[in-house]
């Protein structure tokens, strides 16, 4: 069987990537810029801006499987109508789709946020997330629209790469929020869950988030102690007047998911705990 990756040489699409080539599936991976370094999978260049590349790619890999884990932040070409593309061309070929949404679709004004809430986004980057689900669901009925929230991992991960830049003393004026509030999922949990949906038959929206509600500080107090950093070195403050978009308390809730999986997605306390 033939798994395809868009957005393969990402955080989450490398981790997609790595975990389909072990699971022995024949594995092809997109990339915007150059291509990933994940041994036995095929790499095809890819703008999901340009409607003939995307069907172009998709006929040539005959993939029984696609997983959209491209982010395109904020550029309404990329994020909200290259999905629409995507599954226009899924369901012409009958393939089947997952793609990867995100908790920004949400306002926060409810909090927590099950599989049948509607995105209701406050900020450019969860409006044009909201307009791709709306359009994948749309052109593609029996496309899975999986949402999660902050992806960690090492490194790699945007939001541990600011906790290390900051405990180094190298990020001026940079602050972590004590009242920004997500459900953190760890990037191995999270793209075992979405192999197991691209494979399986179930349609619709999934919630794919650790079960653990953390603000940004406490995440970057728990990936200090994991990775040995001076956790005292993290600056705290509030998201709220600050002027960033966004919603400040969102949750999303994924028992309802989590129930039909047999991969088990660990919330932050448990994935960032140091064992001794």
């Amino acid at each position: 069987m033939t798994v395809l990756i868009i957005g393969g040489s990402g955080f989450l699409g490398a981790e997609l990537v790595r975990q389909a080539v072990a699971a022995g599936h024949a594995t092809a991976a997109t990339f915007a810029t150059r291509p990933g370094g994940t041994p036995g999978a095929g790499w095809h260049p890819l703008d999901l801006r340009d409607a003939g590349r995307v069907e172009a790619v998709v006929a040539e890999v005959a993939p029984r499987v696609i997983v959209n884990a491209s982010s395109g932040g904020a550029d309404w070409a990329v994020t909200a109508e290259g999905p629409v593309r995507l599954a226009m061309v899924a369901a012409k070929y009958g393939r089947r789709l997952v793609h990867v949404s995100s908790d920004a679709v949400f306002s926060g004004s409810r909090v927590h946020y099950d599989e049948s809430c509607l995105p209701d986004p406050v900020s450019p980057y969860g409006a044009a997330k909201a307009a791709a689900e709306t359009g994948v669901r749309l052109v593609h009925p029996d496309a899975v629209v999986a949402r999660t929230s902050l992806i960690i991992g090492d490194r790699r991960s945007a939001h541990v790469r600011m906790v290390h830049e900051m405990a180094a003393g190298a990020v001026g004026g940079g602050v972590l929020f004590t009242d920004d509030v997500r459900c953190p999922v760890d990037v191995g949990d999270l793209a075992a869950a979405l192999l197991e949906l691209a494979l399986g038959d179930v349609s619709g929206v999934q919630h794919l988030a650790g079960p653990d509600a953390v603000s940004r500080h406490e995440l970057g107090r728990l990936i200090a102690q994991r990775d040995g950093l001076d956790a005292s070195r993290l600056p705290a403050g509030l998201r709220a007047g600050s002027g960033v978009s966004g919603g400040l308390d969102v949750r999303l809730d994924s028992r309802a998911t989590q129930r039909g999986l047999g991969a088990r997605l660990r919330g932050a306390r448990e994935f960032l705990a140091v064992w001794a």
